[in-house]
């Protein structure tokens, strides 16, 4: 009887020790669909891809959570996070003062500079940004370099687009010089035959070097820290350089 009761009490506890919680907190992740290799759609499977929803994913895991990863578009993002619409963003957003008064980021997950796409047919060597002195040039509406290039004083105008992809359109039709935009994004979509008829520069230093990290909501604390735990873990146990690695940006 004795033996009976034990082996039963035995499988209980398996049960309990390896069988997930169907309770699991689901947290709703903002990502952009259009941010390659950060955040975007892949028309084969019809979800949000790439490393920042690998990085979430890892932390979910880590951490005993599920996420439901919401695409949408950029000049959404921190509106829907504030109206609790979604729970975190993870994608290419870059960590700015002016964010940092409305929601609350984590430790940096990735930093990079900007990257400049001209026209294949302008041959013109540019060594920094002095050489666009009164051109018009194009960045996407919302990103961290738009109020930076306009303070410059050295374009004649900075328009905002609302995507990359109709900055760069715009170069490769000749109606502005240039297109500012996230440098691994640009880089990687170029190098994947996204682009026509366009270029990075090489060798111009970057105007600023933006810090990308996971945002919640201003106050909550308590999912900051976790995110944190898990990214710091990540770091140090090899998980985010093979993240970084199967995007191309170790």
């Amino acid at each position: 009887m004795m033996s009976k009761l034990l082996n039963g009490l035995l499988v209980i506890l398996s049960l309990v020790l390896f069988t997930p919680a169907a309770g699991a907190q689901t947290y709703k992740v903002g990502a952009t669909p259009t941010g390659v290799p950060f955040t975007f759609l892949d028309t084969k499977t019809n979800s949000v891809q790439g490393v920042m929803v690998d990085v979430i994913q890892a932390v979910a895991k880590d951490q005993g959570f599920t996420v439901d990863i919401q695409g949408m578009s950029f000049n959404t993002l921190i509106p829907s996070l504030t109206t609790g619409k979604i729970d975190i963003i993870s994608c290419a957003l870059g960590i700015t003062p002016q964010r940092q008064e409305v929601v609350d980021f984590t430790t940096p997950v990735y930093t990079y500079g900007e990257g400049v796409v001209v026209n294949d047919k302008d041959a013109k060597q540019y060594k920094s940004y002095d050489d666009f002195k009164g051109e018009a040039v194009g960045v996407q509406l919302g990103t961290v370099w738009q109020e930076p290039l306009r303070k410059t004083g050295i374009f004649s105008e900075v328009r905002a687009y609302d995507s990359m992809a109709d900055a760069i359109r715009d170069v490769s039709l000749g109606r502005i010089k240039a297109a500012f935009g996230d440098y691994p994004i640009v880089a990687y979509q170029i190098s994947q035959g996204v682009y026509k008829d366009v270029h990075l520069l090489k060798g111009i230093k970057p105007i600023l070097t933006v810090d990308i990290g996971m945002a919640v909501r201003k106050g909550d604390t308590t999912k900051l820290q976790t995110l944190n735990k898990s990214l710091a873990k990540l770091k140090t146990d090899g998980t985010m350089d093979k993240i970084l690695s199967k995007w191309g940006l170790k």
